[in-house]
C-alpha cells in the first residue's frame, strides 16, 4: 500500500513539475529579483549592489507615499464592492433563473468583454465620459444640458466605474460557480421549514456562496491596486495610485531600488488586508453555522 501511495505521489509530482517550474520561472523569479533590488542603493543610472534598508525607511516615512497608498486602498476597496455587489444579481440569475441549455450563451456574453484588450476597454469609457463624449453628445442632442459636463472624466468616480466594468467578469464566474455547487435540495428543505426566500437565502444561500464571494473580492482588489492605465487615462494622472508611483521610480526617475522598496511595502500590505479578510470571513462563516 506504502509503494502504491508512493508511486501515486511519484506520477502527481512529474504531472505538475512543468508547470510547477513554468510559474517559478515566471512569477517568483520576477519576485525575489524586486525584493533583492530593494535592499540595494541607486547609483546614477546604475545599482550598487550593497546591502541597505535605507529604501524602506525612505518608503515608509515619505508622507506621498501613505497618502497615494491610502487613495489606492480606498479606491481598490470601492471596486471591490461596487464590483461584488453588482455582480452577485448577475450570478444568481444566471444559476437560478436562466435555463439550464441557455446557461452556455449567457455565459459566453459575460466573456465578449474579453475579445478586446484593457487598453481599448478603457480608452472606450474615455469616450464615452468625455467631454464631448458620448453622454455629453446625446445629453445635449436631446436639450437636457447646454455644457458639457465636465465632472464625468478625471475623478475617483470615473476610475472606480471603469474598473468596476473591466474586473466585472473576474467577479461573476467564480461566484456562478459557487452557485452553481449549491445543493437545490437545501434550499427545497428551508422553504418547507416555513423559511422566507429571503431568509433562506441569508442562512443557505449566501454562507455556501461564500467561497465564490471571497475568490471574487481578491481577484478584484489585488489587481485593481496595482492598476495604472485607469488612474493615467480615466483619471488624467490628477489622481495618481501607488502603481503609478511604482512606474515613476522605475522609469521615469530610474529609482529601480526605491521603487523596488515601494512595490514589496504594497505588496505587503495587500497581503496582510487580504489575510485579515480570510479571517473574518472564516469566523463568519463559523459563527453563522
Amino acid at each position: 500500500m506504502a509503494a502504491g501511495n508512493s508511486t501515486e505521489a511519484g506520477q502527481g509530482l512529474r504531472l505538475i513539475a512543468p508547470p510547477l517550474l513554468y510559474a517559478i520561472l515566471l512569477l517568483a523569479v520576477p519576485l525575489l529579483t524586486i525584493l533583492a533590488f530593494s535592499f540595494f542603493k541607486d547609483g546614477y543610472l546604475t545599482i550598487v549592489r550593497e546591502f541597505t534598508v535605507e529604501n524602506y525607511v525612505a518608503t515608509w516615512t515619505d508622507p506621498i507615499f501613505r497618502t497615494i497608498l491610502l487613495r489606492s486602498l480606498w479606491v481598490a476597496g470601492l471596486v471591490t464592492l461596487f464590483t461584488v455587489a453588482l455582480s452577485f444579481p448577475v450570478a444568481y440569475f444566471l444559476s437560478f433563473v436562466v435555463a439550464s441549455e441557455r446557461k452556455a450563451m449567457w455565459i459566453f456574453l459575460i466573456t465578449i468583454p474579453f475579445w478586446t484588450s484593457y487598453l481599448i476597454r478603457v480608452f472606450l469609457w474615455k469616450v464615452i465620459l468625455g467631454y464631448n463624449g458620448v453622454i455629453n453628445s446625446g445629453l445635449k442632442s436631446v436639450g437636457l444640458i447646454e455644457q458639457p459636463l465636465q465632472f464625468l472624466l478625471y475623478n475617483t468616480g470615473s476610475i472606480v466605474l471603469t474598473l468596476s466594468h473591466s474586473y466585472a467578469p473576474f467577479a461573476i464566474l467564480p461566484i456562478y460557480v459557487a452557485l452553481e455547487k449549491i445543493d437545490r435540495a437545501l434550499l427545497e428543505a428551508g422553504r418547507d421549514l416555513g423559511e422566507s426566500r429571503l431568509m433562506t437565502f441569508w442562512r443557505v444561500t449566501l454562507p455556501l456562496a461564500m467561497p465564490g464571494v471571497v475568490a471574487a473580492v481578491l481577484i478584484v482588489f489585488i489587481p485593481t491596486i496595482g492598476d495604472y492605465v485607469t488612474p493615467t487615462v480615466i483619471g488624467g494622472g490628477k489622481i495618481p495610485m501607488v502603481a503609478n508611483m511604482i512606474q515613476a521610480q522605475m522609469l521615469d526617475i530610474d529609482n529601480k531600488p526605491l521603487g523596488s522598496a515601494i512595490a514589496i511595502s504594497s505588496m505587503a500590505v495587500v497581503a496582510a488586508l487580504s489575510m485579515v479578510f480570510l479571517w473574518l470571513n472564516r469566523r463568519f462563516l463559523r459563527v453563522r453555522a
